[in-house]
């Protein structure tokens, strides 16, 4: 059965295993087990302290260079460890009250992948000539190969699997019956599941959910409607980036009218497109810019990105280092700025500007998780715009149990906030336990650069 509200209740921690953990860029496929495993292991009471509930770790199987070129699904890196390091280390999450969602890339393999390396041998004698989308032995690839082939967007590194072949989904559903069975696995991420065939999604969700009615499937999609993945019988979630995009640059311009648009757009308690679905949210990740670099002023800014991200509907996630404030942008040549070693697998790389105290991030992330996690209505409840200014914001977030009231001055000056209509009786500032009266919010004056969540007193 179909459960919107599947994870609402999580707090994800995303780490790109490979680049924090300071592996070899290239795979040699002789190394020893690594011990990834066990040094994240000691960081999983801190990573617990931030207020997250569950990891989104990607990806860890067997591949040739960064993750996303598969050349074993059944196995894990060797440059990050072995299974039997994993299983141990899936246990001790699921000890410590964490979640553990892999990310999963079934739309391409590596050419290191033992079907495409038989097809580069064997030709059109190969046993598995369908297992990869057209396939041409009447030209010849740029690689040398004596047929050529499809990558995804282009990529000829990255050869895109026919996942509607009965043999490639026995495959890879033999590899996430064995995750979900021997290490207890939670869910999957499954990258670039915007160019998935809808006919493999459905036959996934329904496989994996004969084995774990309450597994979590969320799909990595950038453009489109959103329901057409995040449906009954299909996935449960997709990476919101329409949201992620407006969470910044409403920041940056300090135009509210973006946020709450998208806002109104998705989730709007009666005409929201996606009210119904728990979207996976974002400020960054292993693709896009680190959030104090996408931030203009990331001093005065980054606890309103924060605040935002946690009051908002949907899951939200954290990206690894983050919280520390490192900078990191996009280049031409490659992601690896934005996915850098951290300790215990390194130093801390110094991305922040000069004078820049990111102390501020961490507790900002550990009060709004812990306001999150406490409050049904910041979890599940519904959304409904208060009030909009160019650089001011209100909106309720409402279930049975509470009705929540969040307001953000993103001015660098104070500004007074007008609340005519709001209901009566007590509020408790959930920020710092205070109480006030609708009196006192009529018209409130609003510091610079604050985000209030008041919680209406019953």
């Amino acid at each position: 059965m179909y459960m919107s509200n599947l994870f609402s209740d999580k707090i994800f921690y995303h780490i790109y295993a490979l680049g924090m953990g300071n592996c070899p860029k290239r795979n040699d496929f002789a190394c020893s087990a690594g011990d990834f495993f066990e040094k994240l292991s000691e960081q999983l009471d801190r990573i617990r302290s931030l207020g997250c509930n569950a990891l989104l770790i990607g990806p860890i199987f067997e591949s040739s260079a960064h993750g996303y070129d598969t050349v074993d699904y059944y196995h894990v890196d060797r440059r990050l460890g072995n299974n039997e390091r994993f299983k141990r280390f899936c246990s001790l999450c699921h000890e410590k009250g964490f979640a553990v969602v892999l990310d999963a890339v079934f739309n391409h393999t590596g050419r290191d992948f033992f079907a495409f390396k038989d097809i580069r041998q064997k030709g059109q004698y190969s046993a598995y000539k369908d297992w990869y989308v057209n396939i041409d032995f009447s030209r010849r690839s740029a690689e040398g190969d004596c047929f050529e082939y499809e990558g995804w967007a282009g990529c000829k590194d990255l050869v895109k699997l026919n996942v509607d072949n009965d043999a490639v989904r026995e495959h890879l559903f033999g590899a996430v019956k064995m995750w979900i069975e021997e290490f207890a696995i939670d869910g999957l991420r499954l990258d670039a599941a915007d160019v998935l065939s809808k006919t493999f999604l459905d036959a996934l969700a329904s496989f994996c959910r004969s084995i774990k009615s309450d597994f979590w499937l969320m799909g990595e999609v950038v453009h489109g409607d959103y329901s057409e993945w995040a449906r009954n019988g299909r996935l449960d979630s997709v990476t919101n980036y329409q949201m992620y995009k407006s969470l910044w640059s409403c920041l940056n311009d300090r135009n509210m009218y973006e946020l709450s648009y998208n806002l109104d757009r998705e989730y709007n308690a009666e005409s929201g497109m996606y009210k119904d679905i728990a979207l996976y949210n974002f400020v960054d990740n292993h693709d896009v810019n680190r959030a104090v670099s996408a931030l203009t002023s990331p001093e005065r800014h980054l606890h309103l990105l924060y605040g935002l991200l946690f009051t908002i509907p949907g899951i939200p996630s954290v990206y690894y280092g983050s919280e520390y404030g490192i900078r990191g942008m996009r280049k031409v040549d490659g992601d690896y700025e934005l996915r850098p070693p951290l300790p215990p697998f390194a130093q801390l790389p110094d991305f922040t500007q000069p004078g820049f105290d990111a102390g501020f991030i961490r507790t900002s992330i550990e009060t709004f998780a812990k306001i999150r996690r406490s409050r049904p209505a910041l979890q599940r409840g519904s959304y409904r715009q208060e009030f909009i200014a160019n650089r001011q914001f209100g909106f309720w977030r409402e279930c049975s149990e509470e009705k929540i009231l969040i307001i953000v001055n993103s001015d660098f000056v104070q500004a007074c906030v007008f609340l005519p209509t709001i209901p009566e009786g007590e509020y408790e500032n959930l920020t710092d336990g205070r109480i006030c009266h609708s009196d006192d919010l009529k018209e409130l004056q609003t510091a610079p650069c604050s985000i209030l969540i008041l919680r209406k007193n019953e």
